[in-house]
């Protein structure tokens, strides 16, 4: 987030009005991740890599501006 300079502000917001455009299995835990496309506050594409915890809590694992 900070070398992207993207804000909590800017990930709600990519979540909120974005897309599911992967689901990846992650082959040691057997987890689901997601990978989620959306645009931040002042229009910039964002990527957010989530899972979902075992008491059904998003969890961002990453963040990053798509290019």
């Amino acid at each position: 987030m900070d070398e992207d300079q993207l804000s909590m502000f800017d990930i709600e917001c990519a979540i909120l009005n974005g897309e599911i455009i992967e689901r990846q299995r992650d082959s040691e835990r057997t987890e689901w991740k997601y990978l989620i496309r959306g645009l931040s506050i002042d229009g910039q594409g964002v990527v957010v890599v989530a899972k979902m915890s075992p008491n059904d809590k998003m969890v961002i694992i990453t963040v990053f501006k798509d290019e």
